[in-house]
């Protein structure tokens, strides 16, 4: 066809195409908790395909890589679907926010998670849905186990809040 645009194919290594297939569960439910379960697979394979334009063989700990750049990743497309929602409002003059009508417990509780930043909804989900420990998150994540344990508090601060527990 004249004109067509051909888009390239990422063709993984064999590592990375091997560390997809054993991580790819686990990093999509990373993804989830961040940016939802209809693009952490989307989200997922864009890291994929970015690390292999990039390489990893100066990458000592695989595994703590590819959780770092998918939250990254993660972060970055939840920034852009915020921006896209926010200018498809000021166009359209939509109210974005839910019907009053819609207060089921599970609305809240999503609400409240909502409330959190990126970085404590990462930390929340790798402690209550991955079962990490405050030490293990840290390495994960590149920082300190007290930075880990003080984004943890403030976290559990913000859902006790927001979900009307007081200081329970």
């Amino acid at each position: 066809m004249p004109g067509a645009v051909l888009k390239s194919v990422t063709v993984l290594e064999p590592d990375l195409q091997r560390l997809f297939g054993e991580m790819n569960q686990q990093l999509v439910r990373l993804a989830a908790s961040i940016v939802g379960p209809d693009d952490a697979a989307d989200v997922v394979a864009a890291t994929f395909a970015r690390q292999s334009e990039r390489g990893m063989a100066a990458v000592e700990n695989h595994r703590a890589y590819l959780f770092r750049a998918v939250a990254n990743e993660s972060i970055s497309h939840q920034r852009s679907v915020r921006r896209r929602l926010a200018r498809n409002a000021r166009f359209l003059r939509l109210n974005q926010r839910p019907s009053p009508t819609v207060s089921t417990r599970d609305f809240d509780v999503e609400r409240a998670l909502d409330r959190l930043s990126p970085q404590q909804r990462l930390i929340v989900h790798l402690t209550y849905w991955e079962d990490h420990t405050s030490g293990s998150i840290a390495s994960l994540l590149g920082v300190s186990e007290g930075s880990i344990k003080k984004q943890l508090a403030r976290a559990r601060k913000t859902l006790r809040e927001e979900l009307g527990y007081g200081n329970a």
